[in-house]
């Protein structure tokens, strides 16, 4: 048995996930351990209006997770999804494993441990800012010069 990373995206119904915000995280957690897997982050996506109706919800709450899980797991896990009745859609896509750690990381809202440092994002600010601000003053000299012409 070969264990992959796993991306997944699930769409749960707003209203059921609003009365009860712990119990779509947990029932995630629960689907996976009772499948032989592993959940490595799983964090709230978006909250917003569907593109059309699912099962008569016209909004839905993303959910980002990452697992763990054997391929021959897989297919229980899909079936656990479509049986659970808070869970509208789900996508699940391998994960290559160059990108696992970035990808987690991310999710967990930290650094990955490998991962090269950038440039910090004041310096990028200013050099933004200072450019905006020779545009305004190119912009102003134009329009002094053409009402100087006139």
């Amino acid at each position: 048995m070969a264990e992959k990373v796993y991306e997944c995206m699930f769409i749960f119904n707003a209203n059921a996930y609003a009365r009860n915000p712990g119990g779509a995280s947990n029932g995630i957690a629960e689907i996976v351990k009772s499948v032989g897997g592993e959940l490595m982050a799983s964090r709230m996506w978006n909250e917003q209006k569907l593109a059309y109706p699912i099962r008569g919800q016209r909004k839905g709450v993303y959910w980002l997770s990452y697992i763990k899980l054997g391929t021959d797991a897989l297919p229980k896990f899909n079936r656990a999804c479509q049986l659970n009745d808070i869970m509208l859609r789900h996508l699940v896509i391998s994960i290559d494993p160059r990108l696992v750690d970035t990808l987690v990381a991310a999710a967990q809202d930290t650094k990955p441990a490998a991962a090269p440092e950038s440039k910090p994002a004041e310096a990028e600010g200013e050099k933004s800012d200072k450019k905006s601000e020779e545009k305004e003053e190119k912009k102003t000299e134009a329009a002094e010069k053409s009402v100087a012409v006139e």
